[in-house]
């Protein structure tokens, strides 16, 4: 597996930014660049379930909340996947990436907002991954900004 990190610094409170990246409304707008049709559902809660589901196939990843502070830091750990309705924790397939974190951390400083991600995939997701955080973190930062 390997580590990405990824930050921006965006002119706006961290309670806007936040909103803008869990807001249902906008959570698509800035995901697009990973699947057009990106979806979430969570309890916010610690240790509760949280899905990112393809809105079109209904296919995607089933998570959970490891740590949580509101506006400030969001952890999710991905546990297993979503395919045809059913949630698949045990494959093989699984097995080789389960537990790996997704990490939102914003941190505010006179009023702007530095947005941190940090996760984990495998050689063959890293260029996804680059150029989807690339292009949808600026599109946070221009929802934000806003």
């Amino acid at each position: 597996m390997e580590d990405l990190k990824y930050s921006i610094t965006i002119d706006a409170p961290k309670e806007k930014v936040w909103d803008v990246l869990w807001n249902p409304e906008t959570y698509n707008q800035w995901t697009t660049f990973f699947s057009p049709t990106s979806s979430f559902k969570t309890d916010w809660k610690v240790g509760g379930e949280t899905r990112f589901v393809d809105m079109n196939s209904g296919n995607g990843m089933y998570s959970s909340i490891k740590e949580l502070q509101e506006n400030e830091l969001v952890n999710f750990v991905h546990l297993g996947m979503i395919k045809d309705g059913i949630i698949d924790t045990k494959s093989d397939e699984v097995k080789d990436w389960a537990g790996i974190t997704e990490r939102y951390e914003l941190i505010e400083n006179n009023g702007k907002t530095q947005l941190n991600v940090e996760t984990q995939t495998s050689e063959d997701y890293v260029d996804f991954m680059n150029q989807g955080f690339e292009k949808g973190l600026n599109k946070v930062k221009e929802l934000s900004e806003k």
